[in-house]
């Protein structure tokens, strides 16, 4: 692996265990795609660096045991703002 990647993982695996942010707002954070933040934390991190890797893995698994619930909340505040302009 090269130098920069390990460099990016350990560092995405640090802010993401201190500022616990899901894999969407970690990317638009250090501006890659979800797809290399995710490979990133869930793959690269593990050969990297084991021991902040369970701790991200704890981060990430309560991530998506939430997700339906945030894409509810989204959806109900899309419509709700949709309502707001047709009345006004």
């Amino acid at each position: 692996m090269k130098p920069y990647i390990v460099s990016r993982t350990r560092e995405l695996g640090e802010y993401v265990l201190k500022t616990h942010d899901t894999i969407r707002e970690s990317a638009k954070k250090f501006h890659l795609s979800k797809s290399t933040v995710h490979y990133d934390l869930s793959i690269r991190l593990k050969k990297v660096d084991y021991i902040l890797y369970e701790k991200i893995k704890k981060i990430l698994d309560k991530h998506f045991e939430e997700k339906h619930i945030r894409g509810g909340e989204s959806t109900r505040k899309k419509f709700e703002e949709k309502r707001l302009l047709k009345d006004a």
